[in-house]
């Protein structure tokens, strides 16, 4: 037994690190077997737009962020890097682009090799995925019928026809995750959920469709034996090649070999996070609800249902051997800043925040809970204005990416009170939204007993009370401030061998805090009457789209 090896005792790897690429920032945290985060840290990220549609990163930008978060979440902890039992990773559903060797490639202006990530919120390829809609074929049944233009192949089509050097010149094409472990590992390996979710994989039948691929115009990949976008596909959680390489762990300050999990989506480890919470009910009880820039929902069954414009059913695509149905909105957290930028008194609010340390959305919560004497009449404050806050289209249940947000009913005010309106307005156009999602998955036999929230949009009380009364549903916050970062701890311990697998380590590792209920009746009815606003604005701007 060598030195290393001998370092890596059962006795010492006592701790685990979850690492969580979002749009933004990398950041990483270190847990013990139970669940309790000792430490984190949070490094920024960079996104490059152009246009309303473009939105690339750098996967070198991101492994140096990843790497420094992880060395300062060590150092926070007070923990030696001797005593980590294992590595997860999360990321979000971007498109990596890699050639000979590792090397990035340019998936937009050639003269930017560095950017080599088509970012998830990016739209490019809206043409492609309608195209790919209209064929029609069956691998989209488990995507909710309609192939979004922010999942892969409607990506790499507009990479092959748009970028054709860049496509047969690529060596691998990742998912954000699985570029993570593969630059962690060197193993090729892929992430069912990844590929199940995002990249059209039947992980139910553990096949790609090559007949789908070729209708579409990506043959070569078929032709190729899929052998770029990924030929061994496991489980999340699972260990992969030999533990961290000698150079992945000198970027990251820890021990070679140390085991490393097959990741998952940013989202879809909230969910792990939370769902599984102690004394909870179990998976299948609970709606995940990921609320950050984006957002998410993830509903665990046990036989598959198929919702019309949600993505899904997708196999052991979250929790292993169970079914998962996938929906949210395009822009969550994002639809509420550039929502508020609108306003005229919105720099000033900016500036009153930014003097006693907040964010603009958690000072205008406290501006609202002072202006009421119960939490579940912050409502009333929208007045008369509505909001659907579709900038980026329907992501579920109506799967539109053409869509595009509507307000009603704003006036000239320039002051606090009515950016207060709006804020709260905007929340509840967020909520009817989400209570779309849970309605359309009821009408298919999907119902849920509550939603775990998690997300840094959704951490105030007013936002999670907000969403109980415009969706009518209970929601439960859990005990752990970082579910999405407790999400990959929980797939480290799993390569670690500290839990025999995922379900048993969600038990161990996660429980409720807080739980709100729907406000009363009288509550009730006015989200009624603001949610068939909703419905009739939304049903307006969808018809306006489809007219541009």
């Amino acid at each position: 037994m060598t030195e290393t090896s001998q370092g890596r005792g059962a006795a010492a790897a006592r701790y685990l690190i979850g690492v969580d690429v979002g749009t933004g920032s990398a950041r990483a945290g270190v847990f013990t077997p139970d669940g309790k985060l000792l430490g984190a840290d949070k490094r920024p990220i960079s996104v490059f737009r152009e246009g309303g549609s473009i939105a690339e990163q750098s996967s070198a930008e991101i492994w140096a962020a990843v790497a420094a978060s992880v060395r300062g979440a060590v150092a926070v902890a007070g923990v030696d890097p001797g005593e980590i039992a294992g590595i997860g990773f999360d990321a979000t559903c971007s498109l990596v682009v890699l050639g000979e060797g590792g090397e990035p490639l340019p998936v937009g202006d050639p003269q930017r090799p560095e950017r080599d990530i088509i970012l998830w919120m990016d739209h490019r390829a809206v043409e492609q995925a309608e195209r790919i809609n209209k064929i029609g074929h069956r691998v989209l049944d488990y995507v909710g019928g309609r192939i979004s233009p922010e999942m892969e192949t409607p990506k790499l089509l507009w990479l092959k026809e748009n970028r054709p050097d860049v496509f047969r010149g690529a060596w691998q094409f990742f998912d954000l995750a699985d570029f993570l472990t593969w630059r962690a590992t060197g193993d090729l390996s892929r992430s069912n959920c990844t590929l199940t979710c995002k990249w059209t994989y039947l992980g139910h039948e553990q096949r790609w469709d090559a007949s789908y691929f070729e209708a579409v115009g990506l043959n070569d990949l078929a032709d190729e034996g899929f052998a770029r976008v990924g030929t061994r596909i496991v489980d999340p959680g699972a260990p992969l090649g030999n533990g961290l390489t000698e150079a992945a762990a000198h970027d990251l300050g820890l021990l070679p070999a140390t085991p490393v999990a097959a990741g998952l989506i940013d989202a879809h480890a909230g969910g792990i996070g939370s769902v599984g919470a102690r004394d909870g009910g179990g998976p299948q009880a609970n709606l995940a609800y990921v609320f950050g820039t984006s957002s998410c929902t993830m509903t665990t069954t046990n036989e598959p249902v198929f919702v019309p414009g949600v993505w899904g059913p997708y196999y052991s695509a979250m929790v292993p051997g169970a079914w998962l149905n996938e929906g949210g909105q395009s822009a969550a957290g994002a639809a509420i800043e550039q929502l508020l930028d609108f306003h005229p008194y919105s720099a000033e609010a900016h500036r009153r925040a930014e003097e006693v340390g907040l964010s603009l959305p958690d000072w205008l919560s406290r501006q609202a809970l002072a202006r009421v004497d119960d939490l579940g009449r912050v409502v009333e404050l929208a007045g008369g204005v509505h909001i659907v806050p579709e900038f980026l289209g329907n992501r579920a249940p109506h799967a539109d990416p053409n869509t595009r947000a509507a307000i009603l009913g704003i006036g000239m005010e320039r002051d606090l009170d009515s950016l207060v309106a709006l804020y709260i307005a905007g929340l509840c156009g967020i909520g009817y939204g989400l209570r779309q999602i849970i309605e359309a998955q009821a009408r298919a036999g999907c119902e849920i007993e509550r939603i775990v929230i998690s997300g840094g949009a959704g951490r105030s009380d007013l936002v999670r009370q907000l969403l109980a009364d415009t969706t009518g549903v209970e929601v439960a916050a859990p005990e752990t401030e970082e579910p999405v970062l407790l999400g990959s701890a929980i797939l480290a311990s799993v390569a670690a061998g500290l839990y025999s697998d995922i379900e048993t380590a969600m038990g161990a590792m996660s429980a409720f805090s807080t739980r709100y209920r729907p406000a009363s009746q009288s509550i009730s009815a006015v989200h009624d009457e603001r949610f068939a606003i909703f419905e009739a604005l939304q049903a307006l701007a969808r018809k306006s789209a489809a007219g541009a």
